[in-house]
């Protein structure tokens, strides 16, 4: 793994010296555009449209324009400064249940692994957090961008994840068409639907969902790297049902087979997902 970022987590008087790698990796294809006339890639230029020259990076600064036309310019070092001290420190400012953060706060998640020196405090940290079942609430700054944080055990490590601050969350009262509260719902239906939900439920098992698109985009690219025509089925299309008792009762007709194997009946078979290894995958 590669590490992004080094540092400390303190809490209290207490410092934690870590290495920060990223927990999770971005499996999408990449591609690039094309020029269609002649196949060429094209390219992303920095261009002054005043010099109408392209610029290097070096002659690069930073601007927020606070009105038409009008900006206020920061070079590197200037947002540097501003960021401070904490670009080195995870500060853990409170311990809190995970439980008790909505999911909508979640941004990314990262690994910490202890520096040679700080093997001890780590294990300490880690072990505490576990036996108390809490989670530390932090601030950190990552590449100029400030952030909050949750510190938490998953497995034997210690990880970060940023979290959203509350005035980046747009208020769901933003939201159009929302229906007004109290809500008013057919019992039967309502009945009818909790049973499909009991009957849906399953314990989380990450390993089943796949990305399908991606799945068939590498097909896809076999396919046209060995020089064959793409054959896609249109999808059938669907009709909008009005009446959901009907849709309802089709549904829970449908996941009984399901729910009789769970219970003793017969499973239904399934086919086996095909392993592809040709095309290549690349992050964007």
């Amino acid at each position: 793994m590669h590490t992004v970022w080094k540092g400390a987590i303190s809490f209290g008087l207490v410092n934690v010296p870590v290495k920060m790698f990223s927990a999770t990796e971005d499996k999408d294809i990449s591609m690039r555009y094309i020029h269609k006339k002649c196949n060429t890639p094209l390219s992303y230029v920095r261009k002054c449209k005043t010099c109408d020259t392209e610029v290097e990076w070096e002659e690069i600064s930073k601007g927020y324009e606070y009105e038409p036309g009008k900006f206020v310019i920061f070079e590197k070092d200037e947002l540097e400064k501003l960021s401070g001290e904490i670009t080195k420190e995870i500060k853990i400012l409170d311990f809190v249940h995970l439980n008790d953060i909505d999911p909508i706060y979640f941004q990314k998640t990262y690994y910490l692994s202890p520096i040679e020196t700080g093997a001890h405090a780590y294990n300490l940290l880690l072990e505490s957090m576990k036996q108390t079942q809490k989670i530390g609430i932090s601030q950190v700054s990552i590449r100029s961008k400030s952030s909050l944080a949750a510190i938490r055990v998953i497995d034997n490590c210690i990880a970060m994840e940023t979290i959203f601050y509350p005035d980046e969350i747009r208020p769901v009262s933003q939201v159009p068409n929302l229906p007004q509260t109290p809500v008013t719902v057919n019992v039967k239906e309502l009945d009818m639907a909790k049973m499909l939900i009991d009957q849906l439920t399953t314990p989380f098992e990450p390993e089943k969902y796949n990305d399908t698109y991606r799945v068939a985009l590498l097909e896809a690219i076999e396919h046209k790297i060995a020089g064959e025509e793409i054959n896609v089925v249109p999808a059938a299309q669907k009709t909008n049902v009005i009446d959901l008792m009907s849709a309802l009762q089709a549904s829970l007709d449908v996941v009984k087979p399901v729910v009789a194997a769970d219970t003793g009946g017969p499973a239904p078979t399934k086919p086996k997902p095909r392993t592809r290894k040709k095309a290549k995958e690349t992050a964007s």
